[in-house]
């Protein structure tokens, strides 16, 4: 009985081992992937790429199975490959199978190559098929030489071409991503070229029109740079072009425009044929409008250039002074005329924005302090803003009733004269004369205008007293005292 049982016991292990090592032995065969694209050229707007495989038998494929990517390198060798698509656990049980992946930035080659593994069973498949792969780190164009578009050379010499960093305005300069390398081309026509050298700059010796790309391969890309024509100086000088960072005509309100001009020695810039004597680099800022010219010393010989800088800031007039004046109970009508583009206006009065005002006219009667802004809305947006005063008229002949006694000429606009009625004032043929304290006439007049004292009276105490006479036409005589309160 006891051996029966021993029996029986080892037959079931084998049965057990024979069952294990079946499982153990379990195994797929994963095709060569094929690819859903014939390049691939990612950027940060567009990276995602699919590839179809089979695998076989489905039925060998453990639950916990993952389906892998993995991407060679720029040689197509797969001795450190890139992960770039893992599936999760189970997922993908059927075959044929399509997978999406997506490339590392610093894919740059034109003989990738990838290959799908499995882990359960553990499988790897051949390797696709060679394709170029770039990633497209900087995809818009980028200037070079300042985005002067000439260069000179003296006989002998040579001139360097270089790709700005940061470069002028919103430039995207390549130099930024430090993985990235460069094709320099000379144009044999308006649509042809020839690949010249590598690098982030080149020296040039050769007349012609250069440019650069960023070397994506046999991808296309935005990432080229602004053509520069580069001639020998042989007549001992050369003409260049000057270029402003924000265009010409320019928008003010963006800033300073900067004007650059090619690479040499020393500069002398010009304005309106008259020396900038601050001005002696390759660039120079500035917000005015005119003829801006440059000489360049480039060693054995010269270059020169000029640009007619013209800013879009738009023209506008008003029809009223600084200070204005109208009587009580008038108005005045202001009108601003402009040639800006799709204009708005604002006005403003004792700096509070006036509501419903929003016209190129402004009827006002308020005495105060007004300003009235511009605001170009196309194109160069930019403001102009006009400020006016609308002051009270003065009357030199109010219809006073009494002769005053006491004046305070200060200067504050209030009494600061002496004003007497209208029967005794100009045209009236009445004398009037103003005595000091001593009894000496220092004023005399038969054609009195409200004005004195025209000048600053020399004053020995705080209240001085003066005199006055007043003689009318038929004789009658007026006589008192002025009181003077500094």
């Amino acid at each position: 009985m006891y051996k029966i049982t021993i029996a029986k016991n080892f037959f079931c292990l084998c049965l057990f081992a024979l069952a294990m090592q079946g499982h153990l032995d379990a195994q797929i065969v994963i095709g060569t992937p094929n690819l859903g694209f014939s390049q691939a050229c990612a950027s940060e707007s567009f990276n995602t790429y699919s590839t179809t495989f089979v695998f076989s038998p489905e039925s060998e494929v453990n639950a916990s199975n993952q389906f892998i990517i993995e991407l060679s390198d720029a040689d197509g060798d797969f001795s450190n490959p890139a992960v770039v698509y893992t599936s999760a656990s189970g997922t993908v049980t059927t075959s044929p199978a399509t997978l999406d992946f997506s490339l590392p930035d610093t894919t740059a080659g034109e003989n990738y190559k990838i290959r799908i593994k499995s882990n359960a069973p553990i499988a790897t498949s051949t390797a696709s098929a060679s394709f170029a792969a770039y990633y497209k780190l900087q995809d818009s164009p980028f200037t070079i030489n300042n985005l002067v578009s000439t260069g000179a050379y003296c006989t002998g010499d040579s001139y360097l071409l270089a790709i700005d960093n940061p470069g002028t305005g919103n430039n995207d300069s390549p130099l930024l991503y430090p993985s990235l390398t460069f094709n320099w081309y000379k144009e044999t026509s308006s649509t042809t070229s020839v690949f010249v050298a590598e690098g982030p700059t080149l020296s040039v010796n050769i007349e012609g029109t250069y440019f650069v790309e960023t070397n994506y391969g046999s991808c296309t890309s935005d990432s080229f740079s602004n053509r520069v024509m580069i001639t020998e100086a042989t007549s001992g000088e050369a003409d260049v072009t000057i270029a402003s960072s924000l265009g010409n005509p320019y928008c003010p309100e963006q800033g300073l425009t900067t004007l650059s001009t090619i690479g040499g020695n020393s500069y002398l810039w010009f304005k309106d044929g008259v020396i900038i004597p601050e001005a002696t680099s390759q660039m120079y800022q500035t917000n005015k409008s005119g003829s801006f010219s440059v000489q360049v010393d480039l060693g054995d010989c010269s270059a020169s250039g000029s640009i007619d800088l013209v800013s879009e800031l738009f023209d506008s007039s008003i029809n009223v002074d600084e200070v204005n004046t109208i009587e009580d109970g008038d108005t005045l009508m202001v009108t601003v005329t402009t040639a800006a583009n799709n204009p708005e206006f604002e006005w403003y009065f004792n700096n509070v924005l006036v509501s419903g005002e929003s016209t190129d006219n402004y009827e006002i009667s308020e005495f105060g302090d007004y300003k009235v802004v511009i605001t170009e809305t196309t194109g160069c947006t930019a403001s102009k803003e006009y400020e006016f005063v609308l002051q009270e008229q003065f009357d030199p002949f109010p219809d006073v009733l009494k002769i005053p006694n006491v004046i305070s000429p200060n200067g504050d606009g209030v009494n600061d004269t002496w004003i007497i009625p209208q029967q005794y004032v100009t045209g009236t043929n009445t004398e009037v004369q103003i005595l000091n304290d001593r009894g000496q006439v220092i004023f005399q007049t038969i054609n009195y205008q409200n004005n004195w004292p025209e000048q600053q009276l020399d004053l020995t105490s705080v209240n001085t007293l003066y005199y006055y006479i007043i003689t009318t036409a038929d004789l009658e005589t007026k006589q008192g005292s002025i009181t003077i309160v500094k």
